[in-house]
């Protein structure tokens, strides 16, 4: 697939992912403790945030596609792998005991996007 028009249920995915990594990545940036209060407290707040920023800066990616209406095999792929590796970490470390069941909230959320991607990617191929 070569760079080229985002197909319309492209656009919504990609605006949703920007959505949910764009204000779940600067919340703890904003109120640290308001996001502890939801997601448990962390030891690392450092780390927390500097995680927050890369999932804020993939949000902006993903906006920008959005916004530009463009689509490149390498966007869904990183669309797509960040969805399903964080669906598979809050899965992992919710069944571990490590981080609270609200997390599989935002495992829902992730893998409802690759889905959609997916069947976007399938239905415009």
């Amino acid at each position: 697939m070569a760079d080229r028009p985002l197909p319309r249920i492209l656009v919504g995915a990609a605006v949703a992912q920007a959505a949910l990594y764009l204000g779940t990545g600067i919340w703890p940036l904003v109120s640290l403790s308001s996001f502890e209060a939801v997601t448990g407290p962390k030891t690392d707040d450092w780390l927390v945030q500097t995680f927050g920023l890369l999932v804020a800066a993939l949000g902006a990616v993903f906006l920008v596609a959005a916004v530009r209406r463009r689509l490149s095999v390498e966007l869904a792929v990183l669309a797509i792998s960040c969805a399903l590796c964080l669906a598979f970490a809050d899965v992992l470390f919710v069944s571990q005991g490590r981080i609270p069941p609200v997390y599989l909230v935002d495992a829902a959320a992730e893998a409802l996007l690759a889905v959609w991607w997916s069947a976007g990617l399938w239905r415009h191929r």
